[in-house]
């Protein structure tokens, strides 16, 4: 069976307005959408030519009434949530929801980092096929990035409840960027966030070829450009966006498979950016 412990295998939006979400991420990245036959009907899926992408639900009223803002949410495999959740409070994390099963298709768990940024823990029922990571499909998450409070807390964290690795890293003017592997592979990276970002989180980037013309299919539909277009050392563009109910993610033109992230290589020249964080 392959062995698919860490890594991230599912991308779920949690939004105030589903069917306004449709519309826009339609015209942004081209998604079709279609509502599963999951427990009230209430789940869609985001997906590209018949392939299920990523979820879509409500955020429901007693979240809104405790805060929850619209969000994005990865889902990482683990061999075992409830032993997952388990260490994740050994390790002074918190659990959020308790290992639950979805009938006929997983048992999962939402859980949050000691600096608080979420993620889900999820065991599927039938086991993946393919537990590699394809950060090239258009449409797909191409990369995941942490905004930490303290980058080296977190990775050492995650480090110990998925076996995530340390890759390459940069340093630029905001920082340590630390790139992480699963299985031997660079999925992702981690840097202690600006204080002016109010709060930790996860942010995932989708594949996109004209990232310019998918920008501004952002503004257009409602959302926000927070930060770019901006060129990484790599020659890959990005830019960091939010939909019109909020949820933050992140575009990226990828012109080559170095890893992204804004920071300059030690050896690099500083990125152009037209744009900086603004909330």
């Amino acid at each position: 069976m392959p062995d698919s412990h860490g890594s991230f295998v599912w991308y779920e939006l949690t939004t105030t307005d589903t069917a306004a979400a449709k519309i826009f991420y339609a015209s942004v990245f081209g998604w079709d959408s279609e509502i599963t036959s999951i427990s009230d009907g209430s789940y869609s899926l985001f997906t590209i030519a018949k392939v299920a992408a990523c979820g879509l639900t409500e955020l429901p009223e007693h979240a809104r009434n405790c805060g929850t803002l619209p969000h994005w949410i990865g889902y990482v495999e683990v061999d075992d949530v409830d032993a997952a959740a388990e260490r994740t409070h050994q390790l002074s994390g918190a659990v959020h929801a308790p290992p639950t099963d979805v009938p006929n298709v997983s048992r999962f768990s939402i859980i949050a980092d000691p600096q608080s940024a979420t993620l889900a823990l999820i065991k599927g029922l039938k086991p993946r096929q393919d537990p590699s990571v394809d950060l090239d499909k258009p449409g797909h998450v191409g990369w995941h990035e942490l905004l930490a409070t303290d980058w080296a807390k977190a990775f050492a964290f995650y480090s110990q409840l998925f076996d995530w690795q340390k890759s390459d890293y940069h340093i630029g003017s905001m920082g340590h960027y630390q790139q992480f592997s699963v299985k031997g592979e660079t999925i992702g990276g981690m840097f202690t966030k600006p204080a002016t970002l109010p709060v930790p989180f996860w942010l995932y980037y989708f594949n996109i070829a004209n990232i310019e013309a998918a920008a501004k299919c952002v503004e257009a539909g409602g959302g926000r450009i927070l930060y770019g277009p901006t060129a990484v050392p790599s020659g890959d563009i990005i830019v960091h966006c939010t939909d019109p109910q909020g949820a933050v993610f992140g575009l990226l033109d990828r012109h080559s498979r170095r890893a992204v992230g804004y920071f300059e290589s030690k050896t690099g020249a500083p990125s152009a950016s037209r744009r900086r964080w603004s909330w």
